[in-house]
């Protein structure tokens, strides 16, 4: 089966195509990270504007690379939600119109499924059961995965997602956007110890994350640098790499948690802060300790991106899952309302 995958959740364009024989043959990306950097944050109406711009041309862009024509294509998948509505819409609009044209099905699909379902784009995917650490900037959760559509949510953040912390940490200092880059830039060049964080929520039992008093204690802390005059750059370095310091640690502590409770040794970690160097230094001596394995996709594929919107549709269509040519998406969209394979 050849899928088109369509991706417009937020601020990037992807497009791919995947075939359930073949694997990935071709894909695509374009970032809208120019255009909403002057606003220091992402610009819903310019973010749906341009994913009208960018759409058709990434999709003959994809077929040329892939030396493919359209009637070759089976099924089209799109993601319908969570995210900004608008950029949303633009996706599923332009999916049901190709699958209406070209006379194939289209489906729908979950945007964190997909990041989800990344690393089995990679040469050694995971196998089912295994624990995930679902983080970015707009989710931190962990879930148990026994299978696609089968999930069970262990814990999520309860204000702040980890990378939204990030990006809102580095604009305090006054960092360009997208914030996350940037603090992990500074951080290979601070000096430990010089200041420490706490890790919230580590103290007390349970799996849920909250990263918003750990905005606070950044905030405060850069207030104090700038009282004292020590606002330089190394400052800004030494508070980057505290700031990462103490969110690496609680991601880490809170998924040996969750290897402990659940009694798996497979950790797949997904989404845009999985690209994370410290995070996946961290997450990996951790499991060599409890003699398990971590996997994580390619950096280019932790970002949203198109592929991993096609391989996530391409098994849920292979399992006889369509819908109709009605358009629909969603903003909020619970990960455990998606039906098991």
């Amino acid at each position: 089966m050849l899928v088109l995958g369509l991706e417009t959740s937020c601020d990037e364009t992807g497009v791919a195509l995947y075939d359930s024989e073949r694997g990935l043959l071709a894909d695509a990306l374009f970032s809208q990270i120019d255009l909403h950097r002057v606003y220091g944050g992402v610009v819903p109406e310019l973010a749906s504007r341009d994913h009208v711009k960018r759409m058709l041309p990434l999709i003959r862009q994809v077929l040329a690379e892939a030396d493919c024509v359209a009637t070759e294509i089976d099924a089209i998948a799109y993601t319908a939600g969570p995210g900004l509505v608008g950029a949303l819409l633009v996706g599923a609009s332009c999916a049901q119109a190709l699958a209406f044209a070209w006379g194939i099905p289209a489906l729908g699909v979950h945007h964190m499924e997909g990041h989800l379902l990344a690393p089995m784009l990679e040469e050694q995917p995971p196998e089912f059961p295994f624990v995930a650490l679902l983080v970015s900037g707009g989710h931190t959760q962990l879930v148990r995965v026994d299978g696609i559509g089968r999930y069970e949510l262990l814990g999520e953040s309860l204000d702040d997602a980890a990378g939204e912390a990030f990006d809102k940490t580095a604009k305090l200092m006054g960092l360009n956007y997208p914030g996350g880059p940037e603090i992990s830039r500074l951080a290979t060049q601070g000096v430990p110890g010089r200041f420490i964080f706490p890790r919230p929520m580590t103290d007390r039992p349970g799996l849920d994350f909250s990263f918003s008093g750990l905005k606070t204690f950044a905030l405060n802390t850069w207030q104090q640098c700038q009282k004292a005059g020590d606002d330089g750059e190394q400052t800004r370095c030494d508070v980057s790499l505290a700031f990462q310091q103490a969110v690496v640690e609680t991601l880490t502590i809170k998924c040996k948690r969750a290897l402990k409770q659940t009694g798996l040794k497979r950790l797949v970690i997904a989404g845009g802060v999985s690209a994370n160097k410290a995070l996946r230094a961290s997450l990996e001596e951790m499991l060599a300790g409890l003699k398990g394995n971590v996997y994580y996709a390619r950096p280019q594929f932790c970002t949203d991106n198109g592929a991993m919107i096609a391989y996530a549709g391409c098994q849920r269509l292979a399992a006889g899952q369509q819908e109709s040519l009605a358009i629909s998406v969603q903003a909020r969209w619970p990960m455990e309302q998606l039906s098991p394979l």
